[in-house]
């Protein structure tokens, strides 16, 4: 059960609404869940279902936090070994692994439940295959090589399609124009957050930078060459009328800076040009699904 160290209720409802908190990466989750209520904005042609949306968002949310849970559970003892992760719940042994598990059992089932009941099936399949994704399939992977960062590119990119199918049913070209973006901009995003930590991934073992794993020019030049990719990704939803063409404007100024922060990548080859390009990447995709419902 959860550590506590005073008999107080608030404090320890507060530590473990922390451990919640941590265990079910509520940033992480959040991203899913506004991912999800963006790709279904774009797609509702008639009023909004505010009470639909809300479950949608909500269980994605909880799904998301059950996989979550799920990766560190499997993870806890490389996450001993980083400097970033020993904090966790697990490796600091704040919670058990049997509560974990618990937990996200009880996050995936209610998750799951609530976009079944106020969505559809094709939704609810989608989600419960971007749970089986991440969680047993990319999480064991980042041990065995870079591969992992396109299985696990996948289940990231989900969430705006997922939003599509809740409000239409249907997979059309336009949820895959969304889903697209998301998946392409997954590579410079996890490729960034792999430059920065690569220190600590290499204790844990995790090989997740491209071109057998080195901080150089090449994989500077890989991560440029999919960033760029956003470009012409970005100005799709305008030729398919689902957005205006002031949307087309700003998401390819956003796509443009982005893009530069690559060049600064390839220039400098440094930690300080990486940390740059992976708060650009933070910062690009809500930007541009805000810009996008505008």
């Amino acid at each position: 059960m959860l550590a506590a160290n005073t008999t107080k209720p608030h404090a320890i409802a507060g530590d473990f609404l922390r451990v919640l908190a941590a265990l079910l990466k509520f940033r992480l989750s959040f991203l899913v869940a506004f991912s999800s209520a963006f790709g279904y904005l774009l797609a509702i042609s008639g009023p909004i279902v505010w009470e639909q949306l809300i479950m949608l968002s909500l269980g994605g949310f909880l799904v998301s936090g059950a996989a979550t849970s799920i990766n560190q559970v499997l993870e806890r003892k490389y996450d001993r070994l980083m400097d970033r992760t020993k904090t966790r719940p697990l490796p600091s042994g704040r919670i058990t692994v049997q509560d974990a598990l618990v937990i996200a059992a009880v996050t995936g089932t209610l998750g799951l439940g609530l976009l079944l009941l106020s969505t559809n099936v094709l939704t609810t399949a989608l989600s419960a295959l971007s749970l089986v994704l991440y969680s047993f399939v990319y999480t064991p992977m980042k041990r065995v090589g870079p591969l992992a960062v396109l299985v696990g590119a996948i289940p990231g990119a989900l969430p705006p399609l997922l939003g599509w199918t809740a409000a239409t049913g249907a997979i059309s070209a336009e949820a895959m124009i969304l889903f697209g973006i998301q998946f392409v901009w997954q590579f410079p995003h996890f490729w960034a957050i792999a430059w920065v930590a690569d220190a600590d991934y290499k204790k844990a073992g995790f090989k997740l930078l491209p071109l057998g794993g080195e901080k150089d020019l090449r994989t500077a030049i890989r991560i440029m060459s999919y960033t760029l990719f956003l470009l012409p990704l970005g100005l799709l939803p305008t030729k398919l009328g689902i957005t205006g063409i002031n949307s087309a404007l700003v998401a390819t100024i956003c796509g443009v800076l982005f893009l530069i922060q690559t060049f600064h990548l390839m220039r400098d080859c440094n930690q300080k040009a990486a940390l740059r390009l992976m708060f650009g990447s933070f910062i690009y995709l809500p930007v541009v699904h805000c810009l996008f419902i505008g």
